[in-house]
């Protein structure tokens, strides 16, 4: 037997809901739309919902609209049936209700972040734990010590043994042979990264180590490296080296796709910092792409830095990167509509409503209050006077009649501020909340509310123990 929706809406809303509904011709449910005697369905409460709803007309689900303010556990207990919240747009309705395929799984991955902390050395023990309680609310999986040529390190012990006592995986990042051990001693799980030539310091310490080339570009050292390791029962991971753009860039992706071949069991490490930190664009789009090629060859370790300001969300970006990923390949899918955190500067449906649409609402308003919708036109600033139409706020202001009033004057400026960069950048606009950056704005959220850098720790059923390296 299908369910039957009831959907509440306003007086504005309520023939754009009915328009979204018939459209989508749902067999899988039946409908019924009220409109609960209020001209913004986005300011109902629940207390309002609860005074005005008398019928449910055989529903066996209510849905709101997604500004909806309130506690709803009361409502569905009033009620006797689920009553959720909608999306905030009305054009999303399908997405919704699943029209666009089921909302993905993002808790599975099978790719560990490291996050070094490259100036470890000059940082104090409680100034790492800082860092490290940072990165893991970013996501990271396990916190690389980053040594310093020619920087003592007299904490390095001290450092490791806080970390592991507060329960992070720590690896240590150095090319002296010496720090390696006394890290590997102090009890860190991971050593970046050993050469054909210092492979006797795996024999010393328990630490699983990451080998890398030689020489630049000498995968064969690597692999008789990785073969050495493993001959004596030892796990490791295999670094090839990832070089910046016109360093080796093009030749360094194609060593990774050969030693995936020669190693197609072993433990691969790609560190990206070497793209991230020296290329001057978003860093997004390079932890996209950089994934998305980890993930087509199994390579199951990214090592993450954010050194430069502009990288400074590069630990998030990778962890929902390797999320959208996982679920990408999982579904034998492209990584498309299954989440806008990697995309800071636009969005692929930035303006739900045309401008004729718009035109539409404004006709129905019927009091002075400013509505402020974004379409590919422009900004639309409207209430029962009429509706203006611009792409600088500046233009707005002698048709708003607000030079006496401070307060509202400071409010519309805020919002056709937001608004102006919304059509500019092609973005979400919706008034009285901020624009939505995705991974890039650091609040831990993207603009649907789900977390970008969760508390992590690999999908069981999919990971394997590992390391990394630069």
């Amino acid at each position: 037997m299908a369910e039957h929706i009831l959907f509440l809406t306003g007086k504005l809303a309520e023939p754009s809901l009915r328009k979204v509904l018939h459209a989508m011709q749902p067999t899988e449910f039946s409908y019924d739309v009220c409109e609960l005697g209020i001209s913004v369905a986005g300011l109902m409460t629940s207390d309002m919902i609860r005074r005005r709803l008398v019928d449910i007309h055989n529903a066996s689900r209510i849905v709101i609209p997604g500004r909806a303010r309130g506690d709803l556990d009361p409502l569905c207990e009033h009620y006797g049936v689920p009553v959720v919240r909608g999306p905030d747009e009305l054009k999303d309705l399908p997405q919704f209700f699943g029209r666009a395929g089921e909302k993905p799984d993002l808790s599975r991955y099978d790719i560990r972040i490291f996050a070094e902390i490259v100036e470890a050395p000059t940082l104090t023990v409680a100034g790492l734990l800082a860092r490290a309680a940072y990165y893991r609310a970013c996501g990271a999986d396990v916190i690389d010590l980053g040594a310093l040529p020619q920087t003592p390190f007299p904490h390095l012990e001290d450092a490791v043994a806080a970390l592991v006592e507060a329960g992070y995986q720590v690896s240590v990042d150095s090319h002296d042979t010496e720090e390696l051990l006394r890290g590997g001693r102090a009890g860190a799980h991971y050593l970046l990264s050993l050469k054909e030539e210092t492979l006797w310091v795996a024999d010393q310490v328990a630490a699983v180590p990451v080998v890398i080339p030689s020489e630049a570009g000498d995968i064969d050292s690597l692999v008789r490296s990785v073969r050495a390791l493993q001959s004596r029962g030892r796990p490791c991971i295999a670094d090839s080296i990832l070089d910046p753009i016109h360093f080796g860039f093009t030749d360094a992706i194609v060593r990774y796709r050969e030693l995936r071949n020669v190693l197609p069991e072993t433990e691969i490490m790609m560190g990206i910092g070497n793209l991230t930190e020296l290329t001057d664009a978003d860093t997004a789009g390079m932890n996209a792409l950089l994934i998305g090629i980890a993930s087509e060859l199994g390579i199951t370790n990214i090592l993450a830095t954010e050194v430069s300001p502009h990288a400074r969300s590069a630990v998030r970006e990778a962890d929902f990167a390797r999320r959208m990923m996982f679920a990408a390949r999982a579904n034998s899918a492209l990584p498309r509509d299954i989440g806008d955190q990697l995309m800071a500067l636009h969005e692929r449906r930035p303006f739900p409503y045309a401008a004729a649409e718009i035109g539409e609402f404004a006709d129905a308003v019927k009091d002075p209050s400013f509505r402020i919708q974004v379409s590919s036109t422009g900004m639309h600033v409207y209430n029962r006077d009429g509706m203006q139409v611009g792409t600088d706020p500046f233009e707005f202001y002698p048709g708003l009649k607000v030079d006496q009033d401070g307060s509202h004057a400071f409010y519309l400026g805020v919002e056709l501020g937001r608004a102006q960069i919304a059509w500019q950048l092609g973005k979400r606009y919706t008034q009285d909340q901020p624009l939505g950056w995705g991974c890039a704005a650091g609040d831990g959220t993207d603009t649907d509310g789900a977390r970008c850098g969760p508390e992590s720790g690999l999908s069981q059923e999919t990971h394997k123990p590992t390391t990394g390296r630069r």
